[in-house]
């Protein structure tokens, strides 16, 4: 979400309105900050890769905080690596087999045993696992947990926790939210996998290349037709209590929300964002514009 809002913070500076402060924290970090409390010293809006949890909701509630919830469109979860890497593809239950703390061994489980790619599949590269992910307070992380680890660990008949742990040997490294260094990091070994945002790999297509899914390759249309399958929503969050009383709020939610921004032909289509269909859109801008308070 972070390219997409400070896009709009962009576009509403140059409009004349004074920038909005826009930070990357990772989702369930906005999430703490922004259910924090009611106040200067609290964030206005959060910006979020997956849905607020309950859990969250309540947490805001108990200090007085209204969340709005606005969906915006979707992003695919992209596997990449440095274009002077080799290029190939992984299957969901493969990708599981590389990142699992634990797979199984009969009735029981064992440490992951692969170290290279080709242990799990001889058509791989023979070349050491090294992925680069996000950390646990990321929206993403919990949506490549829930899209990809859940899925391709079911698909291996495991159920519970050993399906959402991945691996502390270092073939999973967690690199923080800056993908910039990322980027840098797969630039450096051309085999290194990093996982971020489509967004994020529509920017730095002169230096890195994706890793087809279960043969599919992550586009604008494959996401949105849900062929893709590693897609997600993305959604932010306005603080009803602060509409009103901070100056430009509605200006930012307006500008956002307006076709020029998140539209089909809009700008943050061309950063990677990936539309809801018109009748969601205006069903989206509607919530906004009555600020209808989140409800489980």
């Amino acid at each position: 979400m972070f390219p997409f809002a400070t896009a709009v913070a962009e576009q509403v500076g140059h409009d004349g309105m004074k920038y909005p402060i826009v930070e990357s924290t990772g989702s369930g970090t906005g999430f703490k900050l922004f259910c924090g409390g009611v106040g200067e010293n609290t964030p206005d809006i959060t910006n979020a890769s997956r849905r607020m949890k309950p859990s969250e909701l309540e947490t805001c509630k108990a200090n007085g905080v209204t969340p709005v919830e606005v969906k915006i469109g979707y992003d695919g979860i992209v596997l990449a690596n440095s274009i002077s890497g080799p290029k190939f593809t992984l299957t969901i239950d493969q990708i599981f087999q590389a990142l699992a703390e634990k797979l199984p061994d009969g009735g029981s489980v064992r440490d992951n045993p692969n170290a290279s790619w080709s242990d799990i599949a001889p058509s791989l590269p023979e070349e050491k696992i090294e992925v680069l992910g996000p950390p646990p307070t990321s929206g993403t992380r919990d949506a490549f947990v829930e899209l990809v680890m859940e899925i391709g660990c079911q698909s291996v008949g495991l159920t519970g926790d050993v399906c959402t742990r991945l691996r502390r040997d270092g073939s999973f490294v967690e690199a923080g939210e800056n993908d910039d260094l990322i980027v840098g990091a797969l630039e450096a070994n051309p085999i290194t996998v990093g996982i971020f945002g489509y967004s994020f790999l529509m920017r730095n297509l002169d230096k890195i290349q994706s890793v087809g899914v279960n043969g599919v390759e992550p586009d604008f249309d494959r996401i949105a037709s849900g062929e893709y399958p590693v897609s997600r929503p993305l959604f932010f969050y306005i603080k009803k209590e602060h509409v009103g009383v901070v100056p430009g709020l509605e200006d930012y939610v307006a500008a956002f929300t307006s076709d020029g921004s998140w539209g089909d032909e809009g700008y943050l289509a061309g950063k990677g964002l990936i539309p809801l269909a018109p009748d969601e859109r205006r069903e989206q801008a509607e919530k906004a514009r009555t600020l209808t308070a989140l409800q489980f």
